[in-house]
């Protein structure tokens, strides 16, 4: 634990004194301190919490979206072939085109309100989960599917008892990845024309030179997609305890 802590120790440290020694300027690099302080005044004065209630509201909606859509989708295209063959050109497309660069595509056609933000969103998380299940189901060991069938398992039961439950860890590596798009999307999208988020917290310290504020909508975000991860890490053990 005290490993694995020392590392961020050491960045605090080197952010609380490199202003105060005058390696960086104060002015746009406060230290550390000065920052907490303002991140427990916006949490005091509810600030914080109605804007990372906004951005969670989006990042949730739009990341289960994408698990709705993109792992029933990836299991289809990887279990049958045809399928695969068929789509794959389109898919090929659709995963080489940044997200962000749709951004005004979702604007003029969902408008500024919440659903341009979670389309954005969904669009982004789809893809990692969506290839990484594809490859999950396509990579099982044929020597798993063989052995199930040779003890007499029919196609579903192949399917369900072994197909499945060897996929989830390469799933869960997809859904990992998503949930951290979701994050830096979510961001980009608060940008534009929206009245609460943590991105828009951060636009509009920006804009009115409160960098203490700034850097406290960061570190917010930050923490956001840590316990995303942390949430994730613990519900993919439980649900592949078999590898143990």
């Amino acid at each position: 634990m005290l490993k694995s802590s020392a590392a961020i120790v050491a960045f605090l440290l080197l952010w609380e004194l490199a202003p105060r020694v005058g390696l960086v300027d104060s002015i746009f690099l406060p230290p550390v301190s000065e920052v907490l302080v303002k991140w427990v005044e916006l949490a005091v004065n509810g600030q914080l919490w109605e804007h990372l209630g906004a951005s969670l509201a989006r990042s949730l909606a739009g990341f289960s979206l994408a698990i709705v859509v993109a792992v029933p989708l990836g299991i289809v295209i990887g279990w049958y072939r045809l399928v695969g063959e068929l789509l794959n050109p389109l898919l090929e497309l659709m995963r080489n085109t940044a997200a962000l660069a749709l951004l005004p595509v979702f604007v003029l056609l969902l408008g500024l309100g919440e659903s341009s933000k979670v389309a954005l969103i969904v669009f982004a998380c789809t893809w990692p989960i969506l290839l990484n299940t594809i490859s999950a189901v396509r990579t099982v060991d044929p020597l798993l599917i063989k052995s199930a069938r040779s003890l007499g398992f029919g196609s579903l039961a192949v399917f369900t008892k072994v197909v499945l439950p060897a996929a989830v860890p390469m799933v869960f590596t997809g859904v990992r990845l998503a949930a951290a798009n979701s994050i830096l999307v979510l961001v980009a999208a608060e940008m534009v024309g929206a009245k609460a988020g943590v991105g828009y917290l951060i636009n509009m310290a920006q804009y009115n030179f409160q960098v203490p504020e700034m850097y406290a909508g960061i570190i917010t975000i930050s923490l956001l997609g840590l316990g995303f991860n942390l949430g994730l890490v613990t519900l993919e053990r439980r649900l592949s305890r078999w590898r143990t």
